[in-house]
């Protein structure tokens, strides 16, 4: 089953992230918020080693996709999966898809079996299957 960790400068967003997503999956498939910094006077942030733990927790062979909400996340994340050992690492994909909308795409997807390609692909085309 592919696992999925949630990056936000706020820790209030990745939760609610998670859970909106955690609606929508199967009850092995793991959702690991990985919000906000450890500072209470100024929670908002990113912090790599958070984020690489939350990945380790949530590893398995099959796959991690790791949702982000800004730039500067995108660096954390990617600085997170340098830290982690290579044969982990290969199996972390980060997405570029829109947060709350390829998440719970992409928890679906996984929920149903799909492979972590699949899952990806899914999530990059979740805001082309909305219609208003």
């Amino acid at each position: 089953m592919i696992n999925f960790v949630i990056v936000s400068h706020s820790e209030k967003i990745a939760q609610g992230v998670v859970d909106l997503a955690s609606q929508m999956k199967a009850p092995e498939c793991k959702i690991i918020a990985a919000g906000g910094i450890d500072d209470p006077n100024n929670p908002i942030g990113t912090d790599a080693v958070k984020i690489m733990q939350a990945i380790e927790s949530a590893y398995t062979p099959d796959g991690v996709v790791v949702f982000v909400d800004l730039g500067s996340a995108i660096l954390s994340t990617q600085t997170a999966v340098e830290l982690l050992d290579p044969t982990i690492a290969e199996n972390v994909k980060i997405s570029s898809a829109p947060l709350v909308e390829g998440a719970i795409s992409a928890v679906v997807a996984a929920s149903g079996g799909d492979n972590l390609e699949s899952v990806l692909a899914e999530a990059a085309i979740a805001t082309q299957k909305q219609v208003f």
